[in-house]
């Protein structure tokens, strides 16, 4: 995946559910932190889409303590042929937490893998140019920056479309949502303003974060409002 354009990655913690995604996923992002046994399955996978891999730590809204073994299971899981990206935090590629993340960084790169450099904020979404130097961070470290954060209005989706089109404009590849219902038209809208990555998940019950639509629906959503512009 190079991100050379919007990419919806059906998102989730099973690679079987791959040929339920076909229809309308450009790729699967796995949850490592969520999976039954990821590496297994990643062992198993003969689907047709490419992989993005996540092992979200704890600290950064994922359920993977913040242990070597968890780079060490990303660092296995980006020499799989089907993996062709990785996301990795802002934060533990800056410092945060016990371990780095550089060396996964390295590898990935090494297998010629994108880099999604990812940051969120689970309480609230800052001011526009807060954004805007978040974004810039993330892309310095990797292939996209990815920004997530939780919307309490119209406000701020508005200050996440604002900063995610000056960031494009700049030449910047970046991938944004507000979270939770005030936000959850972002996922739908954003692309228009630049944002290269869609999550969403194949059964609208197996959300993996607040304020998915479902895989089948955000595709919807995306092709009707690219062909009504």
């Amino acid at each position: 995946m190079d991100f050379g354009s919007f990419t919806l990655l059906a998102a989730g913690d099973d690679l079987a559910r791959e040929p339920q995604a076909r229809d309308h996923a450009d790729g699967l992002e796995l949850r490592m932190d969520l999976a039954d046994e990821p590496l297994a399955q990643l062992d198993a996978y003969d689907g047709e889409l490419p992989v993005l891999v996540t092992n979200r730590v704890d600290w950064e809204g994922g359920e993977a303590p913040d242990t070597a073994e968890r780079l060490d299971a990303l660092e296995r899981a980006v020499d799989h042929d089907a993996v062709t990206a990785v996301d990795l935090e802002l934060a533990a590629l800056t410092g945060a937490g016990d371990h780095d993340a550089g060396r996964v960084a390295d590898r990935a790169r090494a297998r010629g893998a994108s880099i999604v450099v990812s940051t969120h904020d689970f309480e609230a979404t800052p001011d526009r140019d807060v954004i805007v130097e978040r974004l810039r961070r993330a892309c310095e470290h990797g292939d996209v920056g990815k920004f997530a954060t939780t919307a309490g209005s119209p406000d701020d989706v508005l200050a996440m479309l604002s900063a995610t089109r000056e960031l494009d404009a700049a030449g910047e590849r970046v991938a944004t949502m507000c979270m939770g219902e005030a936000g959850r038209h972002s996922r739908a809208v954003a692309p228009l303003y630049g944002s290269r990555i869609g999550y969403a998940p194949v059964d609208p019950e197996a959300a993996t974060a607040p304020g998915q639509y479902d895989l089948a629906t955000l595709r919807s959503l995306v092709t009707q409002l690219r062909s009504d512009g």
